[in-house]
């Protein structure tokens, strides 16, 4: 039984790492972009650029990648469904010069951080 016990000790010590594994190579892999990993199903990062441009990226990308279900340009929110999972996209405007980038996805309402990411990085590449 303390065999068992032991085993799934280590199972769920695994799985937690391997999330945290995640989180890291994510911030790794943007760190270039400023973007960091603040739940398992959300990415964020901040950006010098205008918001309009990275508004009307994030509105290109969202009708690329999937089907847009509610935006507001006013309020900075996109809402659409892509690949089978729900992504919400917040552009929070937080000086004049600098914008936050807030993207979460959820599949079957689980994380898709991998999704979060990769529109991410979509919206950053179209505005350089």
């Amino acid at each position: 039984m303390k065999k068992i016990i032991s085993l799934f000790l280590l199972l769920i010590t695994l799985l937690n790492l391997s999330g945290c594994l995640g989180a890291l190579i994510i911030g790794g892999a943007a760190g270039a972009l400023g973007a960091y990993a603040v739940s398992k199903d959300t990415i964020q990062g901040e950006t010098d650029k205008p918001y309009d441009t990275l508004w009307n990226a994030a509105v290109m990308i969202g009708k690329i990648r999937g089907t847009i279900k509610n935006q507001d340009s006013v309020k900075g929110y996109i809402e659409l469904e892509a690949d089978s999972s729900k992504v919400w996209i917040r552009l929070i405007r937080l000086t004049r010069a600098t914008t936050r980038i807030r993207i979460s996805a959820r599949k079957h309402h689980l994380p898709n951080i991998e999704l979060a990411q990769d529109i991410f990085v979509k919206i950053i590449e179209q505005v350089r």
